[in-house]
């Protein structure tokens, strides 16, 4: 199969300044989400697995050892991430996706809030979603580690992420240090909301 590869970034390292620094981004890119691909590579090869369809192989990863889960996941989330962020981003949700929000949260800042409560709530490493769900709802949820709604071994928050927010130490200690709460506020003045509308009608088509 074909090696999967370390997305580029469509930003400089230092675009994001102040709110994600210019340290932390280059490591957090170079050297942990490289470090998830390849140890990805490595452990698929040693699967004789031939899908290059990363969702695909999430969708089933209970098959698998743990580390095609931890890397296969890394590799994922850190790519989403990754496409979330931006120096010039919108900063309201417009259109079905704010609907949904309102529907599913009574507003923009319920919605903050129960993202910035689950990702204090995480214990350790992990990350917090925003999910559609296989009925079309949208949810908040935190899971550990590399684990995503997207994976087959969630028994109730299952679905497909159009939002996540890392809160492993290595996204934000350095500018940061324990205070994970201002970064989960920081985060959202980076966040473009254009690409979250866009995951979320994708996510729709997916559940039809």
């Amino acid at each position: 199969m074909k090696p999967f590869t370390l997305p580029q970034l469509s930003y400089a390292y230092d675009a994001l300044e102040p709110f994600i620094d210019q340290e932390t981004m280059t490591i957090h890119h170079q050297r942990h989400h490289q470090a998830y691909v390849d140890n990805l590579n490595a452990a698929l090869e040693k699967s004789n697995e031939t899908t290059t369809d990363l969702e695909a192989l999430l969708q089933r990863i209970s098959e698998y050892s743990p580390a095609v889960r931890n890397n296969g996941g890394g590799h994922y989330n850190h790519s989403l991430f990754w496409e979330l962020l931006s120096p010039e981003p919108k900063h309201i949700p417009e259109g079905k996706l704010a609907e949904a929000i309102d529907s599913a949260f009574g507003s923009l800042e319920n919605l903050k809030t129960e993202m910035k409560k689950g990702g204090l709530g995480q214990f350790g490493s992990g990350w917090v979603w925003l999910y559609v769900k296989f009925s079309g709802a949208l949810a908040v949820s935190s899971t550990p580690n590399q684990d995503s709604p997207m994976m087959d071994m969630q028994s109730t928050n299952r679905g497909f992420p159009i939002l996540g927010i890392d809160v492993w130490e290595h996204a934000y200690y350095l500018a940061y240090q324990n205070k994970r709460a201002d970064y989960l506020e920081a985060f959202w003045s980076v966040l473009d909301w254009s690409v979250v509308e866009k995951k979320y009608e994708e996510a729709l088509l997916k559940i039809k």
